[in-house]
């Protein structure tokens, strides 16, 4: 009679978990992904220099876990936490956040998501499509930081697709509590009581994707605050972006381009300028990739110019592990020192050449 109770329950605990399986889903995945990297004028001195990349190579390495449960009449929760670190050093990432990258919680239906937490904002999202290099170490990367760094913290996201127009929008109470320093470390926690804007974030987004084209805009204003850095030290100082974006499917190949204006409203000064970019992405082969780009960053009013040009070619060994070697020259003008590889160093109104060739396994 026992070992008959006993075995019933063990049935019933069964089917309880499996029904409760079926109702969650939880999912882990990342990216590892490094090389090494040469380039030349490194400093003032015109030192060249030979390492391995820490913030990205082809696509920043990381470590994800995301999950959805059933909620049932089309209703789901979902979740998202995702941590970025560097291969050389087994560091974190985004400001030595242990879930940088992503650290959110939503529901979503067919009327589209709704996401509270850490999590990429419009900015991010619109040019993932149009920029065939995506946060490879030479790209549009190198000359606007914060395209990869696009994440606010302490935000409310939406983001909903539609026949095709997908819109979204994020509000951030403040945008970055990190004092970590570098591109995705501002120091501007913001939930400031009796200053509404300090540190707060705007982002929005329009695009519309079809089978043979697609095109995107966006709009992001972040507000400062005592002690951020970049300049914006006090909540009437803001940094805008305003993105104009589009790609078209040739047969196989992509064609992308866009453009960013960008206004600084800083302490010390203010600028302008806008960054236009143009590329293709053309499959020579199942295996093989050749993927290309032009981009050029203007500084209103100033003589300050850089010129990116970049190439990559990529051999899938399969579908999760790459082979992939990037060949890039940036020209800098006047007394711009933009340098080619994403995290990298330059001399003052030097230009600059590098090579990096690495390996990429995603899981």
């Amino acid at each position: 009679m026992n070992k008959l109770v006993c075995s019933t329950l063990a049935l019933l605990g069964a089917a309880c978990s499996h029904q409760a399986m079926a109702q969650s889903q939880v999912t882990i995945y990342g990216i590892i992904d490094t090389g090494v990297v040469y380039t030349t004028n490194a400093n003032a001195a015109g030192n060249s220099a030979l390492k391995m990349p820490s913030l990205t190579a082809s696509f920043p390495s990381r470590l994800g876990f995301k999950g959805t449960e059933d909620l049932g009449g089309g209703l789901q929760a979902m979740f998202v936490l995702e941590s970025g670190f560097a291969v050389d050093t087994g560091g974190m990432g985004q400001g030595n956040r242990l879930f940088g990258r992503q650290s959110f919680i939503g529901l979503k239906n067919n009327y589209g998501s709704i996401m509270l937490g850490r999590q990429v904002n419009m900015t991010y999202l619109v040019t993932a499509k149009s920029d065939v290099m995506g946060p490879n170490i030479f790209s549009i990367s190198s000359i606007d930081s914060y395209i990869p760094n696009a994440r606010s913290d302490n935000a409310i996201g939406y983001l909903g697709t539609f026949s095709g127009v997908t819109v979204g929008a994020t509000y951030s109470f403040g945008r970055d509590t990190s004092t970590a320093g570098g591109a995705s470390a501002t120091s501007c926690a913001g939930e400031v009581a009796g200053n509404a804007k300090a540190c707060r974030q705007v982002t929005a987004m329009l695009a519309y994707d079809s089978q043979s084209f697609g095109v995107s805009s966006s709009y992001d204003i972040m507000y400062g605050n005592t002690g951020a850095s970049n300049g914006l030290t006090s909540s009437d100082n803001t940094d805008q972006r305003v993105t104009l974006n589009g790609y078209a499917m040739l047969g196989s190949t992509k064609i992308g381009m866009g453009v960013m204006d960008r206004k600084t409203r800083a302490a010390a000064v203010n600028t302008n300028s806008d960054l236009y970019y143009l590329g293709f992405s053309y499959p020579i082969s199942t295996a093989l990739v050749l993927d290309a780009q032009v981009a050029k960053l203007s500084i209103k009013g100033s003589a300050n110019k850089s010129t990116l040009s970049v190439a990559r070619l990529t051999y899938n060994l399969s579908k999760r592990t790459a082979l992939y070697t990037s060949l890039g020259y940036m020209k800098n003008a006047g007394t711009a020192a933009i340098p080619l590889d994403v995290g990298g160093t330059v001399g003052t109104g030097m230009n600059q050449f590098g090579v990096m060739t690495g390996v990429r396994h995603t899981f």
